[in-house]
Parts: structure tokens; sequence; C-alpha cells
């Protein structure tokens, strides 16, 4: 009797029951890209509920930031007029296209190819958005700073950054982000959504928030680079008090008096710049509280997944000898001459903090609001801006 024929490994399939080869992206069209931070959302039921967070009218234009493969798309088509699809990578922009080609739904689609941060922006009535870790930030405030800024804006970040945006005075995670937000619009946490919702699935989970930009009357009648730039300042580090961060540092100060000098030549208002006397400056050495830890707060920027890591002390062993021993380390006296102005300017700031809003023995993370702006007028009224 012959022997039966057996295909060879890795050879075709020789008869129709044979099972073909298994491919390695077998079920993938292509990668994921992680520059693009690429997580699509898979499951349709948070679609819907996300798209039913933005109240969407029939007459609304969306505004979408990154629509992946189109599956929160094709539900926010079901609802509004028309979306227009900011999309990175061509990629997915071709992929958002095939969803509704030949469909009525194809001419309600506008697919934009760029970096929604740097594109110019038609305009539209709601924005809803899976967004991309690394622009959560920049997103929100390009967002608010349109000066016909949306309706609603319904957006997916990491769980983290949307906490950030919720918190309040005295929260550990209450931070700028927090501030400056919640300055310019009304923030609430709709949803928390799962890592395993998404197509690779994230490292974090993620959370939607609605976020409701001031309009008319609401809206704040200041300065945003001016705020921001006090902001800054005020979390620096947010444990230590106000007049640490301001009196206590030498760089502040600086920054302040190059302001000043800048205002006063403005306004065709003199400075004395002649050299200060020695013993004229009483609060040189004045303490400030170091050993306050830095905050998750301090960050200029946030947005995604931050990674800290603990530098080692590598402080000389002569200093911790001294330390240990209860002596203070020995400071360098600064070989530049303190001017008059220089004086005029600390001793504006040491008045808007204990004189007028009283507000020196503070921290930025206890403060709310009001205690801000209080400062802001307060320091403009002294002729100190910070932009």
């Amino acid at each position: 009797m012959g022997k039966a024929k057996t295909s060879k490994r890795g050879g075709a399939a020789s008869g129709p029951y044979e099972r073909p080869a298994k491919q390695a992206a077998a079920n993938n069209v292509f990668k994921f890209s992680k520059d693009f931070g690429q997580h699509i959302l898979k499951n349709p039921g948070i679609a819907e509920s996300i798209v039913a967070k933005a109240n969407l009218k029939p007459t609304d234009t969306v505004l979408e930031v990154g629509p992946g493969t189109g599956n929160l798309t094709v539900k926010i088509l079901e609802q509004a007029k028309k979306v227009i699809a900011v999309e990175m990578d061509p990629r997915m922009a071709a992929e958002t296209t095939k969803r509704v080609q030949g469909k009525p739904e194809q001419k309600r689609l506008e697919v934009l190819l760029g970096d929604v941060i740097k594109t110019t922006l038609p305009g539209f009535d709601v924005c809803i958005s899976n967004t991309p870790y690394q622009i959560s930030s920049p997103l929100v405030f390009k967002l608010l700073s349109l000066p016909n800024p949306p309706r609603t804006c319904v957006l997916m970040f990491q769980r983290e950054f949307a906490l950030r945006l919720t918190a309040r005075p005295n929260d550990p995670l209450y931070c700028r982000l927090s501030v400056n937000a919640q300055f310019w619009a009304r923030i609430t946490h709709v949803l928390k959504v799962g890592r395993n919702n998404f197509r690779p699935p994230p490292q974090v989970d993620s959370s939607v928030v609605r976020i409701e930009p001031k309009l008319g009357a609401e809206r704040p009648n200041i300065s945003f680079e001016e705020w921001d730039g006090m902001l800054r300042v005020c979390f620096n580090r947010r444990n230590k008090t106000l007049r640490a961060s301001w009196l206590g540092n030498k760089e502040v100060l600086s920054m302040l008096e190059r302001n000043y000098r800048l205002w006063c030549a403005t306004n065709n208002i003199p400075v004395d710049d002649t050299i200060a006397e020695d013993g004229e400056d009483d609060n040189d050495d004045m303490e400030v509280d170091e050993n306050v830890p830095p905050s998750a707060g301090d960050e200029a920027e946030w947005g995604g997944i931050m990674d800290v890591d603990d530098a080692a002390d590598d402080t000389p062993s002569f200093f911790k000898e001294l330390k240990a021993a209860g002596n203070e380390v020995p400071k360098t006296k600064s070989k530049r001459k303190k001017t008059r102005v220089a004086l005029l300017v600390k001793e504006k700031v040491r008045k808007v903090l204990e004189d007028v809003t009283e507000l020196a023995d503070h921290r930025s993370g206890k403060c709310d609001e009001n205690d801000f702006l209080r400062l802001l007028a307060a320091f403009n009224a002294e002729g100190i801006h910070f932009s």
C-alpha cells in the first residue's frame, strides 16, 4: 500500500478543508502609532454614552479630534448635522472616510489632515474627542481661547488629568491647571472608562469630562497670559507659603523687576537706578520654607503619563556633616549690587502680600479663584504685570 501524501511544513493548503497558515498580523489593518497616542475606543456602549453627554442638536456642527477608525464618528453623525474630524495619521483619516463611503453620511463628514493644535479651525458648536494624552492640556486651552468657543466640549482624558481639571482647593491634585481651566469654564466629571475598553489598552484608566466655556458676561475680562503668568509663580511649589514663593526666590524678584522697568518705560515713569547702600535692605536674608516637598501639581504643563525618577542625593559630605551638627551652611554673597528700583519692587511685593491681600502666609494649594483675583488686582495696582 502506498503512503498517504503529506503537505510540507509551511506549504500552501492542498485541499479545501485544510486550515490556512496563521499570520502574525491577520486581524490588524496596520500597527497603531505610539507617537500619536493611538488607543481606539472599541466599546460601542461607551461611544453612545459620550455622544449622549454632549446633548447634541440636529443643527450642530461637531469637531472631533483624533477620530481613529471612526467608531465615535459614526455615532456622532447619527445625531449631528455635520462632523469635522481632525486627524494626524493619514491611515486613520482613510479608515474614517471608508466608514461612510457611499452612504448619505459621506456628505456630512469633513476630514482635516494635520495637527489640531496648529490648525486654524472652522466654526463649530460642540467638540467631542477621545483625546491623545500628549495634547490634553494644549487642546483644552486652545478650545477655551477661541474667539467663539464651543457650547460644550465632551473630552476623554487620562484619568489623573481629568481629576486635576476638576480638583478644588485643598485637594492633593489641585494645581495651576485646575485654577486656569475652572476660571474660564465649568467642568464636570461625567464618566470613568476602564483601560480594557481600548485597543490596544493604555497603561492607565481614562475619564470623560464635560467642559462648558463661560460665554458673554460670564467670560473673565482679563488677559489670560497675565493671569497664567502670576499662577506660574504661585504654583511653582504649591505647598510653599506665598511669601516664600515671591519674596524668597531671587529669580522671581528679578523677573518682576524687569517687568516693572518695562511698565515704567511704557508709561514714561522714571526709575531710581542708583546703587542701594549696605543695610538698606533689611530682609535680604529672609527665611523660606525650602523643606516643603514638591507637589504633584508643580509641573508647568501636564498631559499624559508622568514618570518620576527619584534622583540620588549628590550633596557633598562636608555640607551634610555641617547640617547634622546643627551648623548653617555658609552662603555665598551675590556680587551684583542691588539698585533702589530692585528694593522698591521687593517692597511692593511685600506690601501686596502682607498689607493689601494678607495672603503672605497662605499656600497656593489652599487658595481659591477669588484669592488669586485679589492678588492679581493688587499687583497691577502697584504697576507689577506678568505679560
